[in-house]
């Protein structure tokens, strides 16, 4: 087992003068990396963690992966095609796979798949794929999905979760509670995972692909303290840290030990709004769109990315960056307007309203949440603050245990990701309990086309209505800022922000 001494926020002070922390040395071949958060459950069907994704790209292979451009490439599909129509999928299989416990990769294993991910009861991964009437192994490894109407965003939906294969063995043996002893068919097998502390794997040695990769070992270690993190790093007790603060930029800049690499996100920083998720959606700004749109005209966005992310993040009000081509730009980025969001109030019978916002314990989003407080506050808005462990956070958000929730999305490289599943009535991370049906048949059609200029119109006229019934309250789009020991080469960061680790080394 790994002997480690990571820094503490009492231990900070010393940290910060010292040269190097005493501490026993990390294997030259293991790869030890800090992560804002802890993940959540380690079942790509269950699971909903940004920092989860991270430990699957070490993990779970996919069908298909995104290249640097955000395009799509093969992993374990090697080719696909639609049907003239666009009711079926046939993808052709990769040969030479195993999972982890010795079951081989081939075309049944990817029915098991996707037929758990599709009526498993606690997955997530449901709406994803609802275009998806059935899949069935056509040759050894060649599979076939059928459609109930043609789906545009069905292969980039397979590049993340819903793509991730499992062992249909473990899967069988655990049901939902896989994720205790996860099974797929990555570079790396599940060792160990102490919560809250560190999740370790080891070499697959009968990975496919197994000449790229070149580490022994790697560990996961959650620090969200950002502070804390750098520190570590520059200890020696980290080699890599994923998400470094916009403070820090410019100091590890000029730290001859350290390099950096970023990567503008695909995704989105947001409030969400408890709009109908059980007892804690009965509140004016829960059941009132007029309070929801004052609190959206009280935040100064461009002021947040400026004080916040030192100008490193993109200000925005939709799921989708200004510099997208799925971007509105009949609905630019508003202006704080705190006179208008007075007016909004007082046309909803409010003169001031207490509002509870829970969001993630980490020194970024609890400052930024500090401004936004303020802001609001000059509104109307009397914003009491709770800080929690974000894969809390989380469950806290799908038990409606809250009224305005602050998280992140990662992004997916087709806009459906980034909204489907968040505001139709049945989507799968749809925790506000937003439900319009007319945004529905508007995101059900943009899916079900491959034409973008049909696509662009059909998100756009979803984007006015989201926009004034505002279930989620968009903030901006982070950039992604790694810093690495100079001993890592071979990383390269990607749209989607997560850790490959094919081709990484570590060097003496």
């Amino acid at each position: 087992m790994l002997t480690r001494h990571l820094l503490t926020a009492t231990a900070l002070a010393t940290a910060l003068t010292a040269t190097a922390l005493t501490a026993m040395p990390a294997a030259a071949q293991t790869m030890r990396i800090g992560l804002q958060d802890d993940a959540d459950i380690l079942d790509p069907d269950q699971s909903r963690t940004f920092v989860g994704r991270i430990i699957y790209a070490g993990l779970c292979d996919k069908l298909v992966d995104l290249d640097g451009d955000a395009g799509i490439i093969p992993m374990l599909a090697t080719d696909w095609a639609y049907s003239d129509d666009g009711l079926e999928l046939v993808m052709n299989l990769r040969e030479g796979v195993v999972f982890h416990d010795g079951t081989a990769f081939d075309a049944e294993a990817v029915v098991a798949n996707i037929t758990r991910s599709m009526t498993l009861e606690e997955s997530r991964r449901k709406s994803e794929l609802s275009s998806v009437a059935g899949i069935e192994a056509t040759g050894p490894m060649q599979v076939t999905f059928t459609l109930t109407a043609p789906d545009a965003s069905l292969v980039a939906q397979l590049s993340d979760r819903a793509g991730m294969m499992i062992s249909p063995t473990a899967a069988e043996e655990m049901g939902a509670n896989f994720g205790q002893n996860p099974v797929c068919s990555g570079p790396f097998k599940f060792v160990e995972r102490i919560q809250q502390d560190r999740i370790v794997l080891e070499k697959f040695e009968d990975y496919y692909d197994a000449d790229r990769i070149h580490l022994d070992r790697v560990t996961y270690l959650p620090i969200p303290d950002t502070t804390v993190r750098l520190a570590n790093l520059r200890s020696g007790e980290l080699d890599m840290i994923e998400r470094l603060a916009a403070p820090d930029v410019a100091s590890v800049g000029q730290d001859s030990a350290l390099t950096m690499q970023e990567t503008v996100g695909l995704g989105y920083m947001a409030i969400y709004v408890n709009i109908g998720n059980g007892d804690r959606s009965g509140t004016p700004v829960g059941q009132d769109p007029r309070v929801r749109q004052a609190f959206s005209l009280a935040i100064d966005r461009e002021a947040l990315n400026q004080v916040v992310f030192e100008g490193t993040a993109v200000a925005g009000n939709q799921p989708f960056p200004p510099t997208s081509p799925w971007f509105n730009t009949d609905l630019p980025v508003p202006a704080r307007d705190v006179e208008a969001a007075r007016a909004l109030l007082a046309e909803a019978g409010i003169d001031r309203i207490p509002v509870e916002i829970q969001h993630a314990n980490n020194p970024v989003v609890t400052q930024m949440m500090q401004v936004v407080q303020a802001m609001v506050a000059e509104a109307g808005f009397d914003v009491t603050l709770r800080a929690t462990e974000f894969a809390t956070l989380l469950s806290e958000q799908t038990a409606g245990n809250f009224q305005l929730s602050r998280s992140d999305w990662s992004g997916r490289p087709d806009p459906d990701g980034n909204l489907h599943q968040f505001v139709t009535c049945e989507g799968g991370i749809n925790d506000p309990r937003y439900c319009n049906p007319e945004v529905d048949r508007l995101l059900n059609e943009a899916r079900a086309s491959t034409d973008t200029e049909v696509r662009k119109t059909a998100y756009d006229e979803a984007s006015v209505i989201l926009n004034a019934d505002l279930p989620v309250i968009y903030l901006g789009h982070q950039t992604y800022i790694f810093a690495l020991n100079n001993s890592v080469e071979g990383f390269q960061a990607l749209p989607d922000g997560m850790i490959r680790l094919q081709d990484v080394t570590l060097s003496e």
